[in-house]
């Protein structure tokens, strides 16, 4: 018995040791990609700390010398606290409003057997195939004709009707919990809400919040919902406030990318944040044990 595992052993070894070089290839192949796509932010933060005569006369990517300044000049150019609050606004209500609507209509798809249920699944998923530019003018003509222009509804109220690859993500999570947990819900006395809200909710935490990390990334960064659909300073958000240090004829490339680095910020910080359950939420993997 002693010498068959030590047989077992030694082969386990060979093949770790054999494998060893391809990982080694592998994760040099992954360093540097990681590499070539931090190059972008490296010259973000370069940049952001430059003199404004030296960004393109002077290469070095460590800048000489350091130019704090930069960031509390980015903003006094603009109203940072009222246009962040605006932002929030915007950001967290639609963040909640999808993250409820698209759980709700997955969970539908996900348990309910009701007729045409597929069709109707393939019809909200070929919505995905129609780019929002098609749709963005009627739509305007919409909100505009409701006397919604030049508010925030237009920007938070279309989240409450949820977002199809948002319910596709929650609806194929929903399917890897055992049926049999909303069965033993219903015997204690559960409804159907009760049993989206306490059984199924609680276990699909990583899909939930891979959701809520999309949908914040897409409205904190939203560029062309702000600029059609408001026009007074007063509701500006950050990524039109960015625009703004665009100019017709030169732009205040250190502003600009000293407020971008301030922007970014939380965006970096969810994601590192919530990064375990997010990859988790991505592939699918359901319930353990």
């Amino acid at each position: 018995m002693s010498i068959e595992l030590t047989g077992k052993r030694k082969r386990v070894r060979s093949r770790s040791d054999a494998e060893l070089p391809k990982r080694i290839f592998a994760y040099l192949l992954l360093l540097i990609g990681s590499g070539i796509f931090l190059i972008p932010f490296i010259w973000l933060l370069s940049t952001s700390l430059k003199e404004p005569k030296s960004i393109f006369l002077d290469l070095r990517w460590i800048p000489d010398p350091v130019r704090w300044q930069n960031y509390p000049d980015a903003f006094k150019v603009m109203p940072f606290p009222l246009y962040l609050l605006n932002t929030c606004k915007i950001t967290f209500t639609c963040l909640v409003l999808q993250v409820l609507s698209c759980s709700i209509v997955a969970y539908g798809f996900a348990r309910k057997r009701f007729p045409g249920r597929n069709v109707l699944f393939i019809v909200l998923l070929s919505t995905m195939m129609l780019p929002a530019q098609v749709t963005m003018v009627p739509v305007f003509k919409v909100w505009s004709t409701l006397g919604f222009y030049d508010t925030f509804v237009p920007l938070i109220v279309p989240a409450a009707f949820g977002s199809a690859f948002f319910i596709f993500l929650l609806r194929q999570y929903f399917m890897t919990i055992p049926i049999e947990m909303d069965e033993a819900a219903r015997i204690d006395g559960a409804n159907t809400l009760q049993v989206w809200w306490k059984v199924l909710l609680p276990q699909a935490k990583p899909a939930l919040v891979a959701v809520a990390i999309f949908s914040f990334m897409a409205h904190w960064n939203d560029f062309m919902g702000p600029l059609i659909y408001t026009t007074s300073s007063g509701k500006r958000t950050l990524a039109l406030a960015l625009w703004s240090f665009q100019g017709q004829y030169s732009t205040d490339w250190h502003l600009l990318m000293a407020a971008s680095t301030v922007v970014m910020l939380p965006l970096l910080i969810l994601f590192f944040a919530a990064q375990k359950y997010f990859i988790q939420g991505i592939v699918m993997s359901g319930v353990k044990g």
